[in-house]
């Protein structure tokens, strides 16, 4: 018997499985892949670290997350500044001085102001969708090149079809700063993400391409607690319905040259492009190998974002008010489930930064772990 069976090797169950193990619990982790490390796991190819399943930069304000995380790995500074390509036109992201000079010639934050004020009078009242939100926040003219396309092509509906809730709010700085999310920590985990979770599940039993809910009374019989980071619907063999995601398709191409774009993101915001954006996964690291010698060759992904549907990877829960209320009836179900805890992105369906993920993962652990009755022995 283990005292705790961890359903997925990713960030949730990788920091409950470690918290365990120091508390002296036997844990056993599972996943349904031939990898450990979920969605922040990253490859190795011509001698780049890539990020299989998306791009993903560590970042956060919590003083604690940080001084967690580090514990298992040494980050780089890297600074997301991702690039705007609307139609050959370039454009700083966020939005920023560099990007209202681009737009309109401005050269003073008095002038970007005006402009934007100028532009946001065009709606009057409560903005009934996200077009209209997102012109009552920067106007018309960074709306239409530098949201509209990239938007509808990330959900897959007109912005006048989305509900104004999806951009409550967008970054304005009048300044020339290119820092995107501009947290007090931030970087990249020097020689990937897998080796850092490989560190994090350091002595710990792991066993990869395993199905826990196709072997699930199997499974439940050899553990006193289970923690499950899968989807919280497919728990329930989908009994209510199914939750809806957004999904993303990677073209991942190795090219036999030392530089493609310059950056590593770059989003392509017209709608007649059909990806999203282009990754270039050499940038994270600044082009150098683990020697700091200059990388030859260099690896792009494209991203294409699409409706998800069973059998797909899902990545990012529809939050809307259908949904929201279906999760909630999910959630009464795994209320009631007393021997397993729901975790991370999928068991709760909400969209978590990575950060938050282990901020999640370590209260629920200063709970469990230090309660008599959590355990049966």
């Amino acid at each position: 018997m283990y005292d705790y069976l961890i359903v997925g090797a990713g960030l949730y169950g990788a920091v409950f499985a470690h918290e365990a193990k120091a508390a002296g619990k036997s844990v056993l982790v599972i996943d349904k892949r031939s990898n450990i490390a979920g969605n922040v796991f990253t490859e190795k190819v011509e001698g780049i670290n890539v990020h299989k399943y998306g791009a993903h930069i560590f970042h956060t304000n919590n003083t604690k997350v940080w001084n967690y995380i580090t514990q298992f790995a040494t980050f780089n500074r890297f600074t997301n500044s991702p690039v705007a390509n609307y139609k050959g036109e370039l454009y700083s992201m966020p939005f920023n001085m560099y990007t209202f000079n681009k737009m309109w010639g401005v050269v003073t934050p008095e002038e970007a102001a005006a402009k934007i004020e100028e532009q946001k009078k065009e709606i009057t009242g409560e903005p009934k969708n996200l077009e209209e939100q997102a012109i009552s926040l920067i106007g018309r003219d960074i709306y239409e090149k530098l949201v509209k396309g990239y938007t509808e092509k990330q959900w897959g509906r007109d912005c006048k079809e989305l509900p104004a809730f999806i951009i409550k709010r967008l970054p304005v700085r009048l300044t020339f700063d290119n820092n995107y999310f501009n947290a007090l920590y931030q970087g990249i985990p020097v020689g990937g993400y897998t080796k850092m979770v490989e560190n994090m599940l350091e002595g710990i039993e792991v066993r990869l391409n395993e199905d826990y809910l196709a072997k699930k009374q199997e499974y439940d019989q050899i553990a006193a607690k289970v923690i499950y980071t899968g989807a919280i619907d497919a728990y329930f063999n989908y009994s209510l319905g199914n939750l809806e995601y957004r999904s993303v398709r990677f073209e991942n191409e190795v090219l036999d040259i030392p530089n493609f774009q310059g950056n590593a993101a770059v989003n392509y915001t017209d709608r007649e492009t059909p990806w999203t954006r282009i990754i270039e996964h050499k940038w994270f690291e600044f082009g150098k190998d683990e020697d700091g010698n200059d990388l030859p060759k260099t690896v792009i992904s494209r991203e294409y974002s699409s409706e998800w549907k069973p059998g797909d990877e899902p990545y990012y829960p529809v939050n809307d008010e259908k949904n929201s209320k279906l999760y909630a009836e999910y959630k009464k179900m795994a209320d009631s489930e007393e021997k397993v805890i729901f975790g991370g992105r999928l068991g709760e369906y909400k969209y978590y930064d990575m950060d938050q993920v282990i901020a999640a993962a370590l209260e629920k652990c200063a709970g469990e772990l230090r309660s008599e009755k959590s355990i049966i022995f």
